[in-house]
């Protein structure tokens, strides 16, 4: 192999942009069945996707922002904005299109997928779908819980019965090990899948979803205590307004304490796992507790 020529490419990362000097090579042997075709060094394949003016970096916080976040294409332009990344708007499509394919690639590796799910003997398949934006398609993904590998990722239109168990078939088609159980949100129309791609094979809801039916009702209460709970704190910006002029240390603790009580109201959790109201309720518990250990003390006095 015979260095050609040498040809340079400047790519867009999320911390620099850099000007690479590539060495291409060509064989010069005339009877060799590559004779002048050109080689170009294998690491580029590792920075960037051919022809791409962008990393594989830039490409991967594109798709995880859409796809794990839900961010809008103007939220992800501000993101990578944000990082010194200079893109158009437009071009964040372009980017979440070949974050798409890279991902479809991966997925149909068969041959690492074989080695890696038979040890297990057998796949737990998770069935979910992802909707970034209200009115567009719908991301289906089917994993194996066992090992956490994703099996198949598919944007589609609809979620009809029939689209679902052609995904299913599709899966199951091309694995090297039984399917031993499906596991999915309780949708009816992945019910009706299973059941007519999958026959015999147990079907449940998953467990957190199992958990927050369970736990509607306790939900409810909760939700209606903390309403009933942040009608209590309801003058906490008026005191604001009053100190926001003023100086020294009584100003000062005021304002403290206000912006604890504004952050316990936004402090959210997950329900069921974690209760709202009681979380507002234990909160603001500590706050009067400080407030009435302040008092004790006499209060705050200027030095």
């Amino acid at each position: 192999m015979w260095v050609a020529y040498h040809s340079r490419r400047r790519l867009t990362f999320l911390d620099e942009i850099v000007q690479f000097t590539l060495v291409v090579r060509r064989c010069r042997t005339p009877s060799c069945a590559r004779y002048r075709q050109a080689y170009r060094p294998e690491e580029e394949g590792a920075l960037a996707l051919p022809h791409g003016e962008f990393g594989l970096d830039v490409i991967a916080l594109a798709g995880q922002l859409r796809y794990r976040e839900h961010r809008s294409v103007p939220e992800i332009h501000q993101t990578l904005r944000a990082h010194g990344v200079i893109l158009a708007e437009r071009t964040v499509g372009h980017l979440i299109e070949r974050y798409e394919e890279l991902l479809a690639l991966h997925l149909t590796d068969q041959r690492r997928l074989r080695e890696r799910l038979r040890p297990e003997g057998g796949v737990v398949l998770a069935l979910d779908g992802l909707q970034p934006d209200v009115g567009h398609e719908v991301l289906w993904v089917i994993r194996d819980c066992l090992t956490g590998e994703p099996l198949l990722a598919r944007s589609l239109l609809s979620a009809t019965e029939a689209d679902l168990a052609t995904l299913l078939r599709e899966v199951q088609a091309g694995l090297p090990v039984p399917i031993l159980g499906v596991v999915s949100d309780g949708q009816a129309s992945i019910g009706r899948a299973v059941a007519s791609a999958l026959p015999g094979i147990p079907h449940q809801l998953c467990q957190f979803h199992y958990l927050r039916e369970a736990a509607k009702l306790i939900f409810e209460a909760d939700r209606h205590a903390k309403k009933e709970l942040k009608k209590t704190v309801r003058g906490v910006r008026p005191l604001e307004r009053a100190v926001e002029e003023r100086a020294g240390p009584q100003a000062e603790v005021t304002r403290g304490y206000c912006l604890a009580v504004r952050s316990a109201l936004t402090d959210d959790g997950r329900p069921p796992l974690c209760a709202d109201g009681l979380k507002l309720r234990d909160r603001l518990g500590a706050i009067d507790a400080s407030l009435g250990r302040l008092a004790e003390k006499g209060g705050c006095r200027g030095s």
